[in-house]
């Protein structure tokens, strides 16, 4: 039987590997509906839409799409895959009326107000604060990014940012060897060369340049070499951990997230035992004479692999109450 409401959406996620498509209604994905495609295996985003809304029988009455690279005015280009996203072509492909297209940190920033505790992983306690408080959200895996949160009466405002290529920097003699070891291989090295799934693996090759010994290895490889107590893979874990420590306390000074830090993407959860350890909050409160002030700041771990699918939903919600 097909289906038709008012408020049916369909959502969906663009990562450089798969791309996940759900229906949603409310502010909330429907149980059940979520649908995973491989992008290599189809042409673009409209192929995916249309195959989606085909098997569903949906008619959707809005569509929202998050995509990992960088949005301006609704028109968006995948970082690593050559699909280009405008919400013209989202709206032909699925007849909404209404349609948004969201950097996918953006669209894990309008999640966070519907996400549960049974979604969050807390590693630092911080303190309470107004539920209008400002919140950051950390995206770590094939890549890296932040955005801020902010809560302006009943509307959620998520800027884009591309602060993962902001450049490295160091703030001891072995971080700086790291990155002038980055400078070599890239023309301008980012946070993003070091805090992400390659970087974990770059990390690991500038420690065996360092030792002079041993192979780079796989990010998995790595963590099997730490579970067997290889001393080298501990140090990289825990280089990795601080720099992400450092990078996330700067953005916390920029953007005062009272409202809470939210690491998520796959790294971050790979990561999540050693991250609740203390090279990550040593890292973060390590600013001087503010070091107490960091403190504030909670700290959660976001185990939701869905959370953007539900920012999309959440995101369109609001925009049809604001009558967008």
């Amino acid at each position: 039987m097909s289906v038709s409401a008012s408020e049916l959406a369909v959502v969906a996620d663009i990562g450089g590997t798969n791309t996940r498509v759900a229906l949603a209604e409310g502010g909330r994905v429907r149980d059940g509906s979520i649908r995973r495609y491989r992008n290599a295996e189809v042409a673009d985003l409209t192929e995916v839409l249309t195959h989606y809304l085909g098997e569903a029988e949906a008619r959707p009455a809005a569509a929202c799409v998050a995509m990992a690279g960088p949005v301006r005015d609704g028109i968006g280009k995948l970082t690593n895959l050559d699909w280009a996203i405008d919400k013209a072509s989202v709206g032909a492909a699925t007849g909404a009326a209404t349609v948004a297209v969201l950097n996918d940190l953006q669209a894990q920033g309008h999640a966070l107000d519907a996400l549960g505790p049974d979604k969050l992983t807390p590693i630092m306690p911080g303190q309470a604060a107004s539920r209008l408080a400002a919140k950051l959200v950390v995206g770590v895996g094939t890549g890296l990014n932040a955005a801020p949160v902010y809560r302006l009466g009943s509307q959620t405002l998520v800027p884009p940012s591309e602060t993962g290529h902001v450049t490295l920097r160091g703030t001891n003699d072995e971080e700086l060897r790291l990155r002038d070891w980055v400078a070599r291989k890239h023309e301008m090295p980012g946070f993003e060369d070091v805090l992400s799934g390659r970087g974990f693996e770059r990390i690991y090759a500038f420690l065996c340049e360092e030792d002079g010994a041993g192979e780079p290895l796989s990010a998995n490889e790595i963590m099997a070499a730490l579970e067997a107590g290889e001393a080298r893979a501990d140090r990289a874990v825990s280089l990795f951990c601080r720099l992400l420590g450092a990078y996330v306390g700067d953005l916390s000074l920029i953007t005062l997230p009272f409202g809470g830090v939210y690491l998520c993407g796959g790294v971050t959860q790979h990561f999540a035992r050693h991250l609740a350890g203390p090279d990550f909050a040593g890292a973060f409160c390590d600013k001087g004479r503010f070091s107490e002030f960091m403190r504030q700041f909670p700290v959660h771990i976001v185990t939701d692999d869905y959370a953007a699918l539900t920012g999309c939903a959440c995101h369109l919600a609001e925009i049809s109450k604001l009558g967008h």
